[in-house]
């Protein structure tokens, strides 16, 4: 499995960026010849608020779950953005992860351009960034992971319609501008599936949810979990003992690469099974 580290010049960002890229192309069999070049399923994984690019590698075991997956898997920095477009000039994080970031590494790495082969996925305010990118961004993808989602943010008061109480939003407006604009925009998940319509919701991604019960962020996940079910979309939500932290999510994104569509495990050539050639 080589595991990439990738700056590249974005324009949604205006600047050099850094990505971690999980890419399963030197996989060998236990002959040590290397598989088949191939196309390859990829999941676009999000980190969370004061995290890097490189959370996901350092903190869990995706890097062995991709490979026995022949999953590739591209990191990228969030930078407290909660991956929406803000109103400052170049700092469009939506299109950056919805579009361009997508369409940057499909011309640099063999990844499918099929839809049925592209998912996102993320924790915290990566679980928020996942769920908006896959919403609007649907034709691009076709399943969705968040985990432990930061879904507070328009879910605080959702009970009563998702509202947001003005005087508790100081976070939220530097991120999503006034809180009476920002609720009816697309940056609000719910707002976004209002706007699709009965047709336009036809077409979304599968969702996997999952939220410890010991995490704060679990009253917004069961709140807009009700309301994705209530709008019909295909969701399997969970909550699971555990907190907002590395154990709970290096747990779930295990149960979750279970849960995409992708292949049989199969094992490769590497550091963890070398004693399988040795003893055979």
């Amino acid at each position: 499995m080589a595991l990439l580290q990738v700056n590249y010049m974005s324009q949604a960002l205006w600047r050099i960026v850094p990505l971690q890229v999980i890419l399963p192309a030197d996989k060998a069999d236990t002959e040590g010849n290397l598989l088949p070049m191939r196309k390859y399923k990829t999941l676009y994984l999000l980190g969370g608020m004061h995290g890097s690019q490189n959370d996901w590698v350092v903190n869990t075991r995706i890097r062995l779950w991709a490979e026995e997956r022949n999953l590739a898997v591209v990191m990228p920095a969030g930078e407290n953005s909660f991956y929406v477009d803000q109103e400052d000039d170049h700092r469009r994080y939506g299109e950056f992860i919805g579009r361009e970031l997508v369409e940057i590494t499909r011309r640099m790495f063999p990844l499918s351009d099929k839809r049925e082969d592209t998912f996102i996925g993320g924790l915290s305010m990566g679980g928020f960034g996942a769920l908006r990118a896959g919403f609007k961004y649907s034709d691009t993808f076709s399943a969705v992971i968040s985990l432990s989602g930061a879904l507070h943010v328009f879910e605080e008061d959702a009970e009563n319609g998702a509202k947001i109480r003005d005087e508790s939003w100081a976070f939220g407006r530097r991120i999503f501008g006034p809180a009476e604009t920002a609720i009816k925009s697309d940056n609000n998940p719910r707002a976004l599936l209002d706007a699709l319509g009965k047709d336009g919701k036809k077409n979304l991604p599968k969702v996997f949810m999952a939220c410890g019960t010991e995490d704060f962020l679990l009253p917004g996940n069961h709140s807009l979990s009700k309301a994705l079910g209530e709008y019909g979309l295909d969701l399997t939500y969970i909550e699971a003992p555990g907190s907002h932290n590395w154990f709970f999510w290096d747990t779930w994104i295990k149960e979750a690469l279970e849960w995409l569509p992708l292949e049989e495990k199969s094992a490769g050539m590497d550091s963890g099974n070398i004693a399988r050639k040795i003893s055979g």
